[in-house]
């Protein structure tokens, strides 16, 4: 499978499990949540990332999903303090280890992560 990639000249470090990025097993490797992006390293450069919408992590509705890991007012943005997550067609927010979808007046859960960090 092919993905977009970048050059690391926009960071300023390499990426690893004590860089102070979030690290997700993601399949056979890990990935890194980096401003909105989850990046693989992929020799020189960065592959772009995304949780493939399935039974893992699916992206229906939800509206039954409870969450007790933030303020039922929330809601999540660029800088609401959870970190963005590119899932399927759409950005989740990473919530408890789980995917966050902003639905009207709720959130729908997404399916669980594996967070390493």
């Amino acid at each position: 499978m092919s993905h977009p990639t970048h050059h690391p000249a926009s960071h300023d470090h390499r990426h690893s499990t004590d860089c102070g990025h979030t690290a997700v097993q993601h399949g056979d490797h890990m990935d890194y949540l980096h401003e909105g992006h989850l990046h693989r390293a992929d020799g020189p450069q960065y592959s772009e990332c995304h949780i493939e919408a399935g039974s893992a992590n699916p992206a229906q509705c939800t509206p039954q999903h409870a969450c007790t890991d933030h303020p039922k007012d929330h809601q999540h943005s660029a800088r609401c303090g959870h970190e963005a997550v590119p899932h399927g067609d759409h950005v989740d927010y990473l919530v408890g280890g789980h995917l966050h979808h902003p639905h009207g007046a709720h959130c729908d859960d997404h399916g669980a992560l594996r967070v390493v960090r």
